[in-house]
């Protein structure tokens, strides 16, 4: 049986602009397929377009050039609000540093993608408090961030991520803020998430344990993405 395309960019190309006659391109003319259930790390330099790569994925920008397909559908061309409504819909966010309000518990920031997709209150609190439990912060769920450690945080981040059982979870330096041993468990965490949900995982990373636990590696240098043959 063949695998179901989730992702798929062609000639995908981003140009930032400095004043009005100087070009920087992030993306030279990427062409990417992502399956269902997969783990891909995206590795590269600083500066060598992996997170310009993973917003574009993400919809979170727009492509100078090219196309991107979530599920099959040709995204590039939809309005701002029908992507919003794809992003809730198929897609979890996990960002470097957390981006939790500081002001809501653990439980309340787990919740916050539901109550955008207006679920029940009740099915919300419910859902919220098995995914804390999933990644070990039954105890936590009170907490605001600023009473939980940086391994923490990045764990109720995961919890969010999954909140409307996206499909696609897209990761940017998900252990770049961590120390050794929380980003093991981090890694492992998301490892399981992969393997038991069958969740489809992108991460940007620099961090050589995440690349070896991923199916495939995918190396971006000035914009350009090659695979990293093992």
């Amino acid at each position: 049986m063949e695998q179901r395309i989730v992702l798929k960019t062609k000639g995908l190309v981003k140009n930032y602009y400095i004043g009005r006659s100087i070009v920087v391109p992030a993306l030279r003319g990427v062409d990417l397929k992502i399956y269902e259930g997969e783990f891909i790390a995206i590795v590269g330099p600083s500066g060598s377009g992996k997170t310009t790569l993973l917003n574009m994925l993400g919809l979170l920008d727009r492509p100078t050039a090219g196309q991107i397909y979530v599920d099959g559908m040709e995204v590039s061309s939809l309005n701002d609000n029908q992507l919003s409504e794809i992003r809730l819909r198929k897609i979890g966010f996990i960002f470097q540093y957390y981006n939790l309000m500081p002001i809501l518990t653990a439980l309340e920031n787990v919740e916050m993608p539901m109550v955008l997709a207006g679920l029940p209150k009740k099915e919300r609190i419910k859902r919220a408090k098995e995914l804390l439990k999933a990644v070990g912060l039954e105890r936590f769920i009170r907490h605001k961030p600023n009473e939980m450690s940086g391994g923490q945080q990045q764990r109720v981040a995961i919890a969010r991520a999954l909140a409307n059982n996206p499909s696609i979870v897209l990761a940017d330096e998900p252990t770049g803020n961590l120390d050794t041993k929380t980003s093991e468990e981090i890694i492992k965490l998301l490892g399981r998430i992969n393997r038991e949900k069958g969740t489809t995982l992108v991460v940007v990373t620099h961090d050589p344990d995440i690349a070896e636990k991923a199916h495939r590696i995918l190396q971006i240098r000035d914009g350009i993405l090659k695979e990293v043959v093992a």
